[in-house]
């Protein structure tokens, strides 16, 4: 699929406000998705709405989220409407007056109807994705899940058919007036980091810190606080 064709537009995902920070392409979803690494998954149980936040990971068009196998939201979104989101705060942003002062983020929301998936391969692959979103490289630097270990995870799939994508970035836009007001406007970038690793006590003697750990010390969430 191409990810540069647009996003489909519905009701649900049609912006009611601020259209204009909508981004309409796929690859624009796929960026957000992939920068991110905790999902909220909206879902109604016996009439009660649930936020579930989880881990995912992501496989062309699907997004995978696991859980529990004891865990109900998870069971009862099977066949259900669900909702999930994922946000990426990059900055905060100090305007002269407390109505415009705002966050530069990217944000994207997947409306769908939600499947368990039951099949071997699926599950054991859906699980490979999101180990390897969370840590990437672990996969393969790590005992591989039992099978009573995958039998204790439930596993959904979710088309990415249906979604919307906004994102804010740059300067204060204060009203035309403020500009000469004596407060300090400005952005105070957002980024989130991972810090040195820190060996468990009881790790077995002469096991260095593996290089697809390094890696990630040196990476950083993505920038998005600068700009027009």
């Amino acid at each position: 699929m191409n990810p540069f064709r647009a996003l489909s537009t519905t009701d649900r995902t049609t912006l009611g406000r601020l259209r204009e920070r909508g981004l309409a392409d796929r690859a624009a979803l796929h960026d957000v998705l992939d920068a991110g690494l905790i999902c909220h998954l909206g879902v109604v149980i016996d009439g009660t709405p649930v936020v579930l936040p989880t881990g995912y990971g992501r496989i062309e068009e699907t997004l995978y989220l696991h859980g529990s196998s004891a865990n109900r939201s998870l069971a009862a979104a099977d066949g259900a409407e669900v909702c999930v989101t994922v946000t990426l705060l990059d900055g905060l942003v100090c305007a002269r007056s407390v109505f415009h002062n705002s966050m530069n983020y990217r944000s994207a929301v997947i409306y769908g109807t939600a499947r368990l998936v039951t099949g071997d391969a699926e599950r054991r692959a859906a699980v490979q994705a999101i180990t390897e979103h969370l840590i990437p490289g672990r996969w393969d630097n790590s005992r591989q899940p039992s099978r009573k270990e995958m039998s204790a995870t439930s596993v959904l799939a979710l088309p990415l058919d249906e979604a919307s994508v906004k994102a804010r970035a740059g300067w204060p836009k204060d009203d035309d007036e403020d500009y000469e007001l004596g407060h300090w406007a400005g952005l105070l970038p957002i980024t989130m980091t991972v810090g040195p690793a820190e060996s468990d006590p009881q790790l077995k003697e002469g096991i260095s810190v593996p290089a697809h750990i390094t890696e990630l010390q040196t990476q950083a969430g993505g920038a998005g606080t600068g700009g027009s």
